[in-house]
């Protein structure tokens, strides 16, 4: 949930200050690196809107900060999801379209949806055991998934979780899985096409 405040102290020269909440409230400390527009510098009596947070000694402070009446500045993060989930729905839609005109089975559209949304849930129940060293699932399971159909699923769930994607080698893998997959989905439809 986010608040609305005013900057009420402002120490430019040292990159932080303090926002006062609108509804009231003790000051949150507010460091430069929240604001989402980094081509403004905040001046005190600035209003701005901010998701409460902590650090990580447990003390409050503001982050996602955002000035009033400016355009949301998305983060390279937002991007990269909106991104994949583009790349997901267009896949996706293709299958959808394919089915309509009876080049392939609605079982097609099926098994992508079903293959993606468990291949999704695998990847946030992992990245939920790697934060609390719980048993983790075999990386030869996610590729599994993907190569069954579940890659838009994992597109999706490794931008917004950010899960192994830093991985080099599991990248490759992953991104080996989503080809052969889009591979053979391709010969079939072309083999139903030359019916």
């Amino acid at each position: 949930m986010r608040h609305q405040g005013r900057i009420t102290n402002w120490k430019d020269d040292k990159g932080f200050g303090f926002i006062t909440p609108t509804a009231g409230g003790r000051e949150v400390f507010v460091h430069i690196s929240a604001f989402s527009n980094r081509s403004r510098r905040p001046t005190e009596n600035d209003t701005v809107t901010f998701r409460p947070d902590t650090d990580p000694q447990g003390r409050p402070r503001a982050a996602d900060v955002e000035f009033v009446g400016d355009t949301p500045q998305h983060t390279p993060e937002q991007k990269s999801l909106r991104g994949a989930i583009a790349v997901a729905t267009a896949f996706l839609g293709i299958v959808a379209v394919l089915v309509v005109l009876k080049k392939i089975h609605a079982l097609v559209l099926g098994l992508y949806g079903v293959a993606s949304i468990v291949t999704f849930c695998a990847y946030g129940f992992d990245k939920s055991a790697a934060r609390k060293g719980d048993w983790r699932t075999a990386e030869s399971t996610l590729h599994l998934f993907s190569l069954v159909g579940g890659w838009p699923g994992a597109l999706v769930a490794q931008t917004l979780f950010r899960h192994k994607t830093s991985k080099l080698s599991f990248q490759i893998t992953y991104w080996i899985t989503v080809i052969i997959n889009c591979g053979v989905f391709a010969w079939l439809v072309s083999s139903a096409t030359l019916r």
